[in-house]
């Protein structure tokens, strides 16, 4: 695995924190997360600067974007408590299955 590849992961895992964080600041009115949503943001969007040194951008958005997603809607499901209905569940497949397909376009 290359430099780039564990950018992008650490992009990912920023981007999911900050995005985490933004439900957890409860609309700014909570001070920790709604200070954490700015520096995992900015610490995501670096480390996805990095990782296009090398990636091509349609690869590398999709693959932040998709798994990103599905981090997020998995972690809305099992921590939050949201709902999971089978429309979900198969659009979250559809958005892997895409990812799959952008990467696999090559």
């Amino acid at each position: 695995m290359t430099n780039s590849w564990i950018y992008l992961i650490v992009a990912i895992l920023f981007e999911v924190a900050g995005t985490t964080s933004m439900k957890l600041s409860e609309g700014f009115t909570r001070t920790i997360p709604s200070v954490l949503i700015f520096i995992c943001y900015g610490v995501c969007f670096s480390f996805l600067t990095l990782a296009l040194k090398r990636i091509e951008v349609s690869i590398a958005y999709a693959v932040w974007s998709g798994i990103g997603t599905t981090l997020i809607a998995s972690i809305g499901v099992i921590y939050f408590r949201e709902s999971m209905s089978l429309v979900k569940f198969l659009s979250i497949a559809l958005i892997i299955i895409g990812v799959i397909g952008v990467n696999s376009a090559k």
